[in-house]
């Protein structure tokens, strides 16, 4: 379950379907990306072929990932529930 979006083109797209701000190709990876993230109880439900799921290391431990492409990605947390919160969508790299 989504709990808390950042990034404000992410929540516009998520909460509206506003899709300014992103490509087309980055409009349906994202939405598969949402979909499941509100879909999954946990972060290794994530895990799926072609996402390239991963935990960051370092300053950003305790940090989820994603690929949407390049070096784009969908980042986030999770509480103390199990929810997603501080859902991004940057390029970290």
């Amino acid at each position: 379950m989504i709990r808390r979006i950042n990034h404000k083109g992410l929540k516009r797209l998520y909460d509206q379907g506003d899709r300014s701000g992103f490509n087309e190709h980055d409009v349906k990876r994202l939405r598969q990306i949402l979909a499941r993230m509100e879909a999954a109880e946990s972060p290794p439900e994530m895990d799926l072929p072609g996402l390239h799921f991963h935990r960051l290391r370092g300053a950003r431990r305790g940090t989820f990932a994603v690929t949407v492409r390049a070096n784009y990605r969908v980042t986030w947390r999770t509480d103390a529930d199990g929810a997603f919160v501080d859902v991004d969508y940057e390029d970290y790299h």
